[in-house]
């Protein structure tokens, strides 16, 4: 008996020496640790034989399994210092950075002619003191005209005929309507921005669109006058192309403001009309609440179209709606 023991002693470390060192990873060194020296592994099985053998025969077999156990901890220990070590080495490979290799480009995205127009001319008026005001693009028929001094028997509605809803809602034509929404919550004086998307059906040609863009200026307090709109207005443009250009003033008209007028630039040896404004209406400002025997206001509207297109040397404004890369990837 004790040498049948004996022999499978030996065989078993035999087998686990070279067990551990053909092991190529942590788990399954540990698999093999479980295997041979677990509460159930290989060599608990043999040394439950024991029982069976003469008080003479046990410290022999006994000296023997402690040395195999021994010995099969040392080889555990051993290749898992190796393993764990060749393992710091893979990680620190896989991690070097080669700084003599070119870098990894990723292509970046643009802002849309659009919206980089949008974006420059928030940033003048936020820089003057506007706050960015927005609202709704179905609009009721009192916000879009009625409220703006625009009744509905009005001539000036030909002017923005737009697209209606059954419910008698529609499409806003213009961001003015922000501004009355704006002026019912808040008292004066206030100093708003507000740009938007708005429609009307107009006929799709090289310079109009049925959804175009549109930014909106208000500023509303005591003792504004014309010169106060004129001097904003010439700062905004002076920042917007770069260089303090002769600038006119043409009387005009528009329902929800008087006097009004229309802006025009020169530019690049050409007059371009650029945008409308004028003096808030006392009717408008009754619309909300204000007294207009206290207050006055001045307000403007420009086509964030018309400036990117002046701006960029655009000569179709559909070419900024059909999303063609060769286009967009100028700017």
């Amino acid at each position: 008996m004790i040498t049948d023991i004996e022999s499978r002693l030996k065989t078993l470390a035999q087998e686990a020496q070279e067990a551990i060192a053909s092991s190529e990873s942590l788990s399954q060194l540990e698999e093999l640790r479980v295997s041979y020296l677990g509460k159930k592994g290989q060599l608990s099985l043999i040394l439950k034989e024991m029982g069976k053998l003469s008080a003479e025969e046990r410290p022999k077999i006994g000296a023997i399994a402690n040395e195999i156990k021994t010995t099969i901890q040392d080889n555990l220990s051993n290749k898992q210092q190796n393993l764990q070590q060749a393992e710091i080495e893979k990680q620190i490979l896989a991690e070097t950075l080669d700084v003599t290799m070119p870098g990894v480009s990723y292509p970046l995205g643009k802002s849309h002619p659009l919206q980089s127009t949008i974006d420059r001319i928030l940033d003048i008026f936020v820089g003057l003191g506007y706050t960015v005001a927005e609202g709704p693009q179905i609009e009721s028929d009192y916000y879009n005209f009625t409220a703006l001094n625009t009744p509905e028997d009005h001539p000036a509605r030909d002017m923005q005929d737009t697209f209606y809803f059954e419910d008698g809602s529609l499409l806003r034509t213009h961001t003015s309507s922000v501004q009355i929404r704006y002026m019912e919550k808040n008292e004066p004086p206030i100093r708003i921005i507000a740009p938007g998307r708005v429609y009307r059906r107009d006929t799709v040609d090289a310079t109009h669109s049925a959804v175009f863009h549109q930014i909106e200026i208000l500023a509303v307090g005591k003792g504004l006058t014309f010169t106060d709109l004129k001097g904003t207005i010439k700062e905004f443009l002076k920042q917007m192309f770069g260089d303090d250009l002769p600038t006119v003033f043409r009387a005009s008209y528009f329902p929800f403001t008087e006097p009004s007028a229309e802006v025009d630039v020169q530019w690049q040896g050409k007059w371009l009309e650029v945008l409308g404004c004028g003096m808030v209406d006392p009717n408008v400002l009754k619309a909300v609440g204000y007294d207009p025997e206290i207050y006055t206001g001045f307000a403007a509207g420009l086509g964030v179209e018309r400036f990117a297109m002046i701006l960029h040397k655009i000569d179709d404004i559909r070419r900024l709606y059909n999303s063609d890369l060769r286009f967009l990837q100028q700017f």
